[in-house]
């Protein structure tokens, strides 16, 4: 068994170290082999748009939204506003309806789901009433920058080119250490799509910003999502997924831990189904920069889980053998032990909070996986109040 316990161990290391230091390294090498090479714009490209926010009550902000969005700067005869209110049952549908009155020169719809089966679903159903070229997805917390509509159609620049995704900024980084960590991971995840959409595709999106043609709209499963399921089903279909980070939304990040926990969780609501969502994705010869950009950025970060956890034990049952599985098991017993140091002394020590931020991620994972096996998974949520 002992052979066993050493696969385990080096396989589960392996995963770890090239889920987080390794892959975002190797991209930052090869940023710097493909640096020349620059997605094109064209800015007279102006088709026929749908802005399309998902809602569920969304009282606090859906007003903001609103305004936000009529003042975007693109054609004003080319471009539509729809409100998809997955059964909201605060005051979101009076708000806007109340704002499709006072605004009668825009083209403002509400559409009203029924049965609360969320976002995706709600996406699913009011994406069968449009009827212009493209659709934009974004969300009723997050402010779009003015042009962020003509940045994202600007990257339609062939037809090969099926979604595009902009950039989410955090305007609260420095609100709390957990915000920190949040907008710190974030940038570092920004810089990967970046070299990703360069070379070839990117691997996910972000709800709060992205852009696919009407035509090319999947019907996903409810519990999915469109940020880890468009970009997947378009590489798939041979088609590129980019990124456009000059096409802006701002967001509050979570602000405290429960908040981002929760958001992770749901993150994670399908995490054993996107290990490998299609077997098809192994053949590096069809898929090619994809193939390894996935195992990298998600198959691994995927199975951080299960890889901590086979860490840990394979190092306890192999610490008789050398020196060495003594110190990998120490330092990570002392890695686990800083995080709890920050839970229970809610220390401002910048190192504490990564590693407590990490160990909550792993956490959430954890949680996912549970409600996965445990039929518990759902495709709605609870918003997390303080990035309201």
């Amino acid at each position: 068994m002992e052979i066993v316990y050493k696969i385990l161990f080096y396989v589960s290391g392996f995963i770890i170290i090239w889920a987080m230091i390794g892959y975002p390294l190797s991209l930052k090498l090869l940023g710097k082999l493909f640096n020349r090479r620059k997605e094109t714009k064209d800015y007279n490209y102006q088709p026929t748009v749908t802005v399309m926010v998902v809602a569920h009550n969304e009282e606090k902000v859906i007003q903001e939204k609103l305004e936000n969005i009529i003042q975007l700067n693109y054609p004003k005869g080319k471009i539509e506003f729809l409100v998809s209110s997955d059964n909201s049952t605060d005051k979101t549908n009076e708000i806007v309806k109340s704002f499709i009155e006072k605004n009668a020169d825009f083209n403002i719809r509400l559409y009203e789901v029924e049965a609360r089966k969320g976002k995706t679903n709600a996406q699913n159903e009011a994406h069968k009433t449009v009827t212009t070229e493209y659709l934009v997805m974004t969300d009723a917390n997050s402010i779009m920058d003015k042009n962020a509509v003509k940045e994202l159609m600007a990257s339609f620049t062939s037809e090969n080119i099926a979604y595009v995704t902009g950039r989410l900024s955090f305007i609260n980084q420095h609100s709390s250490d957990v915000s920190n960590a949040e907008s710190s991971y974030w940038d570092a995840d920004l810089m990967t799509r970046n070299i990703e959409s360069k070379i070839q595709t990117i691997t996910a999106g972000n709800g709060a910003i992205y852009a696919c043609r009407t035509k090319d709209y999947y019907d996903f499963d409810p519990i999915e999502c469109h940020d880890s399921a468009m970009p997947t089903l378009y590489a798939i279909q041979g088609k590129r997924a980019i990124a456009n980070h000059d096409a802006i939304a701002y967001e509050k990040a979570g602000e405290v831990i429960d908040d981002e926990f929760g958001r992770k969780v749901r993150m994670n609501r399908i995490i054993l189904k996107y290990i490998l969502p299609d077997i098809r994705l192994l053949n590096v010869f069809k898929y090619r920069w994809f193939t390894y950009f996935y195992f990298g950025h998600r198959t691994c970060r995927y199975m951080l889980w299960i890889s901590h956890l086979f860490l840990f034990v394979t190092s306890a049952l192999l610490v008789t053998d050398s020196l060495f599985y003594i110190i990998a098991l120490i330092g990570q017993f002392l890695f686990y032990l800083f995080g709890f140091i920050k839970k229970v002394t809610n220390s401002n020590n910048k190192y504490l909070t990564l590693i407590y931020y990490y160990c909550v991620t792993i956490l959430a994972q954890w949680v996912g996986v549970y409600r996965i096996l445990t039929g518990k998974a759902k495709p709605f949520w609870e918003k997390a109040e303080s990035t309201r």
